[in-house]
């Protein structure tokens, strides 16, 4: 049996801002995706222009659904997960951008489980299940350049159980928030990720942030990030946009918010696509709009089953909305701006 006890090289230091209410001080809380037993989170970051990509790897195997909601996905591997299918488990899952493009990244993730002889038993080989989304970040630099099968290793060889690298990282690293004005008035959106224990359970969550929509709060109802006013005063406020008919300026397919939930309970991957259908309200609570024909908004949901503790599957789907949401505000907070796109940290 695999050994589950792996350690990392890197460590996250300084968070400033404020958890949601619900989420806070919660004992032997890292409030990272890595508090999940039996996963590791590894990014690859290009120097060359923002993008890049991240890895979720199951070595040991984990139950998986997904809820694809937006409307211009780009995926690889979902079918597999729907509960109808064969496939239980997965060995890792890649989250990445450079649009279409970045799916080749999952191409190396397999080859490194392949070297490692991690996979689905097969008479011939063990074949490595990655299931793979990505969203849009091209219009960043130089287009030519997105997450390739060497990225996609790179990140898999990096992956540690540390708590996972936040904001201008991986796959958020070209991440872009608020489009509905218009690239000109948009802001650096990035990769955020949190956690919650009771007990013996754990439900992680992470997530690159790139929607059409604003970012709003849901412990205040207040915009913290999003569409900024022409003279750089404030936001604008896309509900008010959409309430009185004023049309977006949104190219469709540019956007999308990919991430993972995970718990340390045991399900079914029925069970596991229900979470990821619960997951995507901690979605909706954070952006607006959301799942939009623009936006691409993809969950996984990973069962490790390393923990005995008995779990309620609609608590661990709710607690499964709550940390995406955290994950959302926190990828948020944690970005750095880059020319053009302004960060939280800026306003």
């Amino acid at each position: 049996m695999m050994d589950r006890r792996i350690f990392g090289k890197h460590l996250l230091v300084g968070a400033t801002y404020l958890m949601h209410p619900t989420l806070q001080n919660t004992a032997g809380n890292r409030n990272s995706l890595t508090d999940v037993e039996g996963i590791r989170v590894g990014h690859f970051t290009y120097s060359q222009r923002p993008t890049g990509c991240t890895v979720i790897l199951t070595e040991a195997g984990a139950v998986a659904g997904v809820d694809v909601r937006g409307a211009a996905p780009g995926t690889r591997e979902t079918d597999l997960l729907s509960p109808v299918n064969t496939v239980e488990e997965v060995h890792a899952i890649l989250l990445a951008g450079g649009s279409a493009f970045g799916l080749d990244a999952a191409t190396g993730v397999v080859r490194y489980l392949r070297e490692r002889g991690v996979g689905y038993p097969t008479r011939a080989a063990n074949v490595p299940i990655v299931p793979a989304a990505i969203l849009y970040d091209l219009n960043l630099g130089d287009a030519s350049i997105w997450p390739d099968a060497d990225s996609g290793y790179a990140a898999a060889s990096e992956a540690t159980g540390d708590p996972v690298a936040e904001g201008n990282v991986g796959a958020g690293a070209g991440a872009t928030i608020g489009k509905t004005a218009g690239l000109n008035q948009a802001m650096k959106g990035g990769l955020g990720s949190s956690s919650h224990r009771i007990g013996g359970l754990v439900v992680g969550a992470i997530v690159a942030v790139n929607c059409v929509g604003n970012v709003i709060d849901p412990a205040t109802g207040e915009i913290i990030a999003g569409a900024r006013n022409p003279d750089g005063s404030g936001f604008i406020d896309t509900r008010q946009m959409i309430r009185i008919g004023q049309e977006a300026a949104v190219t469709a397919g540019e956007n999308t918010t990919i991430g993972a939930v995970a718990t340390n309970a045991s399900f079914t991957k029925t069970e596991m696509t229900k979470v990821a259908q619960m997951a995507q309200d901690g979605l909706a609570r954070t952006i607006y709009p959301a799942h939009t024909p623009a936006d691409g908004d993809t969950v996984f949901a990973l069962s490790t089953g390393t923990s005995e503790a008995n779990a309620n599957l609609g608590t661990v789907g709710a607690l499964a909305a709550e940390v995406l949401a955290d994950a959302i505000i926190r990828a948020v907070k944690e970005a750095n701006s880059i020319p053009g796109f302004p960060a939280y940290r800026d306003m």
